[in-house]
């Protein structure tokens, strides 16, 4: 196993996107001249699929991992540190990139130089310019917004980071990795440092990721405090029906005064009403949703095995079905 004899191992998942990837691993065999292992998930391409050529023509070594269909590129991610957290030995380090360029090879060793220190478990990668555009921008600081205020946490980075072998091993335990890498790393309470770089421009291509499926995005980041979201519609809930309740005493007093207008009260006190069983209700709901989550029935751990089609090794070329 080849993956034991280098520092560094660099998990990066491939869809529809040889052109990208080639360039990728080219630049990662010029940084670190051989020391490096490439787990490239192939995340189930149909016209343009990844092929272990890729790595040996770039000069490095590294396995290709094809998967039976299309996950996304989270649970690919996840997929790959699952491999990978099989065969780590405790010294090497695990950088996750994208294959696009956007993640900037030679922007690894800032990360690496602050994983050395003892007291920190994990690098993550926070943008310090982007090349987006206006309406991604607008989005992402609206998202950052509304997530802090719907989980009581602050997130600002996405997938690129380095790892040590322990903290790949604790991500992998969790069932949150393959939702949202970003909220599974704030959710393992593993010590963080954050690294400011610059974000790279594409290599070549268009994103595949439209702006619906940038949405998802996000609401999947929300989906791993699912117990802290709905703890919070809950408290809302709460209280629109607290004002419900006092607004309709309201009402009733102002009838029994002589305040109101023909036709005023029953209107008034009909929308209380209906305000109070509609937060009622799905403030119960909330309720129960939390105490279904906190059981553990709604997902399960990545059991990535099952989504591996073959496995390709540079040189002498391991297959498994």
């Amino acid at each position: 196993m080849k993956l034991t004899r280098h520092n560094l191992i660099v998990v990066t998942p491939v869809y529809e996107d040889v052109e990208a990837s080639s360039r990728l691993f080219r630049e990662l065999s010029v940084q670190f001249k051989g020391d490096v292992f490439v787990v490239a998930v192939d995340d189930g391409s149909v016209k343009q699929p990844l092929d272990i050529a890729s790595l040996e023509q770039s000069g490095v070594d590294g396995v290709v991992l094809k998967l039976r269909r299309n996950v996304g590129h989270q649970r690919a991610i996840a997929i790959g540190l699952g491999y990978v957290s099989e065969y780590i030995q405790p010294g090497q380090r695990v950088v996750v990139m994208d294959s696009d360029g956007e993640d900037v090879p030679a922007t690894i060793t800032s990360l690496l130089e602050q994983l050395e220190a003892d007291d920190i478990d994990l690098v993550v990668a926070q943008r310090k310019s982007r090349v987006e555009t206006f309406r991604f921008k607008a989005f992402y600081a609206v998202y950052k917004v509304f997530f802090s205020m719907m989980t009581g946490r602050a997130i600002s980075f996405g997938n690129f980071m380095a790892l040590k072998a322990s903290s790949v091993k604790r991500l992998v335990a969790m069932q949150e990795l393959s939702i949202h890498i970003a909220g599974a790393v704030l959710a393992s309470k593993l010590r963080t440092a954050v690294c400011p770089l610059d974000r790279g421009e594409r290599y070549a291509g268009q994103s595949k990721m439209n702006f619906v499926g940038l949405v998802l995005h996000g609401f999947k980041g929300l989906m791993v405090f699912a117990e802290d979201v709905l703890v919070r519609v809950g408290i809302a809930c709460a209280v629109i029906a607290a004002f419900s309740v006092i607004g309709a005493v309201a009402a009733i007093i102002l009838k029994l005064l002589g305040f109101s207008t023909p036709g005023w009260f029953s209107v008034a006190l009909g929308i209380l009403v209906l305000m109070l069983l509609q937060t009622g209700a799905l403030a119960l709901m909330t309720l129960m949703l939390t105490g279904v989550i906190r059981s553990g029935t709604v997902t399960t751990a990545l059991a990535y095995q099952d989504f591996i089609a073959s496995v390709t090794e540079t040189d002498n070329g391991v297959h498994q079905a």
